[in-house]
């Protein structure tokens, strides 16, 4: 699907999103992109764990497409310079920049945040998204061999990260 560049907005996610989100990533996080795919139990659960405000959120045309999600990967003083972040969009609006766009504005929300270092973590098997990231500038940190039995076969956990110094 291809979009106007003018009618994508990014925002920070509210608490009236917190449904499209859980179905999206009930969409997004499969065998293919995760060690097992990710269901929420409840709207309270998801809540739990991804509070409004924690993610940005991309909309075409009022429709929510994808999100950023950030966290701190410790709760380290030491380790307060980083987010450990995660990224979906719908597979309706995938290879129409809308990703690359997220990631230019969690780099931006990071820095406003003193957060120096973006981290994350995909899948060997995954070597689209790893491009992907690539592209956006991250590089590969560490792999954890065979970390994960997924498909018949073992899977590589691939750590990468970003340096906005």
């Amino acid at each position: 699907m291809s979009y106007n560049q003018q009618t994508l907005t990014i925002r920070p996610s509210e608490m009236k999103d917190a449904q499209f989100l859980m179905d999206l990533d009930a969409i997004v996080w499969n065998d293919l992109t995760a060690p097992e795919p990710l269901h929420w139990t409840s709207r309270e659960d998801f809540l739990q764990h991804c509070l409004p405000g924690s993610q940005l959120v991309a909309v075409v045309d009022g429709e929510l497409c994808g999100y950023v999600g950030f966290r701190s990967p410790t709760s380290m003083l030491s380790n307060g310079h980083v987010y450990e972040i995660s990224i979906a969009v719908h597979p309706d609006f995938q290879h129409a920049g809308i990703g690359m766009r997220l990631m230019e504005a969690a780099k931006s929300w990071a820095l406003e945040r003193g957060r120096l270092k973006l981290r994350l973590r995909v899948l060997s098997s995954n070597p689209g998204a790893v491009s992907f990231y690539r592209k956006c500038g991250f590089v590969e940190e560490g792999r954890l061999q065979n970390e994960f039995y997924i498909g018949d076969q073992y899977v590589d956990d691939i750590l990468m990260g970003y340096l906005m110094m």
